[in-house]
Formats: C-alpha cells, structure tokens, sequence
C-alpha cells in the first residue's frame, strides 16, 4: 500500500464513522421526541408522564451533547494526524534527531496530557451542567479537580511502567509484538487483582455492608447458587452522583460485590437480591471469563497488527508525518496507531452490543431462576426511571450501541420468563 492510497482509506472511514455516527443520533433523537408525550404500555402503571417526558429530555441533551463532540473528535484526530499534529510534536521533541527512551516517554505522556485537556471541557460540562440540571450531580469543583488529578497522576505512573517496558522491548527484541502482549495480559492481571484494595479506595471508601435484611439475602442467595463470596461492600457513590448500581471487581480471594450506596436507598433487600442473582448468572454462564477471552485474544490481534504496521512507511506518511532517518521511532508507531485505531474498530460495536445483550438475557434467565422475576421487574424499573433512562430507544441505535436490551423488551422477556415458570 502506499501513503496516499492510506490516507484516503483513513479519510474514508472517517467520513463513513462521522456519517453513521450522525445517522444513528438523528434517529435516536427523533424516535425519543416522536414517543415522549406517551408513556409506554408496560410502564403506564409504575412510571408517570411527567418523569417519562424527563426522561426523554435528558436524553435528547445527552445525545446533542454527544453530536458535538463527534465533530470535535474529528478535528482533534485530523489535527494530530492529517495536519501534522504529532508530526511538529515529534520535532518539537528532537525524536527525528536525538531519540532516546526517557524522551519518547515523555513524548508519549505529553500527548495523553494534550488529549485529556482537550476532553476536560466536555467532562466539566456533563457533570456541571448536564448532570447539575438534571439532579444527578453531587460533586463539588474541589473532589472534581482532586479526581481529575488523581486520575493523571495514576495513569502517568502506572502507564509509564508499561510504556517503558514495551519501549524498551521495541529497541531490543525482533518479535517484541509478542513480548509487549505477554507483558500487557501480566500487568493488566496484576491490576485487576489491586484494584479493590489499592486503587478503587484512593476515589471512594468502601466499608463492609451491614449486617440486616440485605445481607442476609444475598448471603442465602450466594448459598444457593453454590458462590463463594469474598466480601460484600457498600461505596460512597452518592458524593458523586444519585445514580444507582452494583458491580463485581477484582477475582480469586480479593473478589467483591460492591454496592453504591445509592441503589441501597433506592431498592428493596428483595429487589437487591434480584440485581445480584442477575449478576450471579453472569458469573455462573462464565460471561466474565469469555468477555476475558475475547479481551486476549482482541488484544494479540492489536499487538500483531501494531507490529506489522510499524516498519510500514506508507502507515506514517498516510498520517501526515515524515519518518526520521533512524528505526528508533517506536513511540511514534504507539502514539499514532493508538489515535488511528477506533476509526477502525468503531464497526465492531454492533457485534459487541449484541453479544452483551445476549449475556444480559440469559443473566435475566438465570435471576429469575434463584429469586423472583417480579422483583427483578420492580427494580429495574426503579432504576430506569431513577436514572432517567429512555424507554423509547431507536431500535436501530439500541441494535447498534446498546449493551443491554431496550427497557421495554427487557421488561417483557423477564414476564416471559415469569409466566413460563421459569
């Protein structure tokens, strides 16, 4: 391939990304408009019109939010790219000249640090504006900025682990592709296993859920589904926000189930028990050890295709940027593939979507086989209506971006499932 033929295929794609992109939010907006003034038939009962029609105007807000910095995300990757972004950085760095290890570290954070500046705008303004309006927003500007850095610092410290160990693989080793995968699967290994302990307090607190009725529930509930629980916590989600979850995290003995202590005030112990039958059913149909798999397997590909690519001349010159005279511009080959590489992934979001609806029914499946369906049902509908979530999706749009099912068919597969006896 050469350079030209490559950067009309990015171009391309990129047009096509921004096109369907655009596409899939026009319909969304329109088909939420179109059913706002009309509460669906299986919620009339449980959800009024008026947190209905909320409901549909936090999400038009999201989803025109959203339109915008689809458009910013093109300038910004075209700037980097196209334009000559990262190519002046390079210079700038004396790369193309004077390369060495600590200075193509540098180079690399600095253009992360860029990025997450260039992203800061439009995370102030959900949070401030967006969530604020809606009464979603609990976080005052001090624990923001102490989030925000605290984010930087971490990803700086620990992403320069990593970078330095596959940079320096890139300099010495032939088949360093192989090598850097087998370091990422290891260090993200040893990251899942830190995480609750180390990493997760440094943002929230997390204290052991108290003895009562909730405990006692999914205690018996992990009983009988033959779970062995490590620990069961409740977080400090709501100094952030009053969205309501509950999640798995970490495995082997620093395994968790943790509870924002939002959906703790929101649900009933019966219904609380159902969420974690349902998330029991993702452990029990190994959901989690596939979605590992597929993980492993996603990340050889990117190694592999990083590594054939990296030597490819007509991969930097159809990017905007002139390769230096010395081979030892591995940050680079990093830095310009990690920009690149969602306008290329981006057409595998439908499959994901699907296969992560396709977990979340049979996780339903398998809740309303150890508790009752109907408490599932009850919750859920809480949630959708204390998350303002739409209940009137795009089907196109939910086929293609959603990650579970749309409310209204959830709803009705669980009634199935309950009426089948199941």
């Amino acid at each position: 391939m050469q350079a030209p033929h490559f950067t009309f295929l990015f171009i391309t794609l990129i047009i096509l990304d921004f096109g369907i992109r655009t596409w899939l939010n026009i319909r969304q907006i329109r088909h939420i408009s179109k059913h706002a003034l009309t509460v669906p038939e299986e919620f009339a009962d449980c959800i009024s019109l008026k947190s209905h029609q909320r409901a549909a105007r936090y999400s038009l807000e999201r989803l025109r939010l959203s339109q915008i910095e689809v458009f910013y995300d093109v300038l910004i990757l075209l700037a980097f790219t196209i334009l000559g972004g990262i190519n002046w950085l390079f210079r700038a760095f004396s790369l193309d000249t004077e390369p060495s290890l600590i200075k193509s570290l540098v180079f690399i954070i600095v253009v992360q640090i860029l990025l997450s500046a260039l992203s800061l705008p439009f995370s102030i303004y959900k949070t401030f504006r967006l969530e604020q309006k809606y009464g979603f927003n609990r976080m005052t500007a001090g624990l923001f900025v102490k989030d925000t850095a605290t984010n930087l610092l971490l990803s700086l410290v620990l992403g320069s682990i990593l970078l330095i160990a596959i940079l320096y693989l890139m300099q010495t080793t032939e088949l360093w592709w192989l090598w850097a995968w087998l370091v990422v699967l290891g260090f993200m290994a040893v990251m899942m296993y830190i995480a609750p302990t180390w990493l997760m307090p440094l943002f929230n607190k997390f204290t052991p859920l108290e003895e009562g009725d909730v405990k006692n529930k999914i205690e018996h509930l992990a009983k009988r589904c033959d779970f062995e629980l490590s620990g069961l916590f409740v977080m400090d989600s709501s100094k952030r926000s009053s969205h309501g979850n509950a999640f798995f995290t970490g495995f082997g003995k620093n395994r968790r189930i943790v509870f924002f202590d939002t959906l703790l005030n929101k649900l009933k112990a019966s219904e609380i028990e159902a969420i974690m039958a349902h998330e029991l059913g993702h452990f029990k149909h190994k959901h989690i050890i596939k979605r590992l798999a597929t993980m492993v397997i996603g990340s050889f590909i990117f190694f592999a295709v990083l590594g054939y690519v990296s030597d490819k001349s007509w991969f930097y010159g159809g990017l905007g940027v002139t390769l230096p005279e010395h081979s030892a511009y591995h940050a680079l080959t990093l830095v310009l593939f990690a920009l690149v590489l969602p306008t290329f992934t981006f057409w595998l979001t439908p499959v994901n979507s699907r296969l992560s609806r396709r977990d979340e029914f049979e996780a339903d499946a398998f809740a309303a086989k150890h508790s009752d369906a109907n408490n599932l049902i009850s919750a859920l509908v809480k949630l959708y209506d204390d998350n303002a979530s739409t209940l009137t999706p795009d089907p196109v749009f939910s086929a293609y971006y959603d990650s579970h099912p749309p409310a209204t068919i959830r709803i009705q597969h669980l009634k199935g499932l309950k009426g089948a006896g199941v």
